[in-house]
């Protein structure tokens, strides 16, 4: 089965180490985490809160196999931010149920 769904969660305030993007590299500060789901794989990104331009978080897509998972895994990419470090979502990745 296949579906789709995002989540967005504002004003994440980054870790020191921040966040690594993709196109831009680190960012820091007051950021914005985006997750969508299709079905089989879930893209996390990031922006500066307020800003208009998203960054793609190093290491997605993430394979995702169900929306249960790919919530679990917006919220830990969330958490990840906030301890910074250099989140990448490489760290993050969740192996299917099996």
């Amino acid at each position: 089965m296949t579906g789709w769904a995002s989540w967005t969660t504002v004003n994440v305030i980054a870790g020191t180490g921040g966040v690594r993007t993709e196109e831009l590299g680190v960012l820091t500060g007051d950021l914005t985490v985006h997750t969508t789901w299709y079905g089989t794989e879930a893209d996390v990104a990031v922006q500066y809160s307020g800003g208009s331009e998203w960054y793609t978080m190093s290491g997605s897509p993430v394979p995702c196999h169900s929306e249960e998972e790919s919530r679990s895994l917006h919220q830990t990419a969330v958490e990840a931010v906030q301890e910074g470090h250099g989140a990448v979502v490489t760290r993050l990745k969740q192996t299917r149920p099996g």
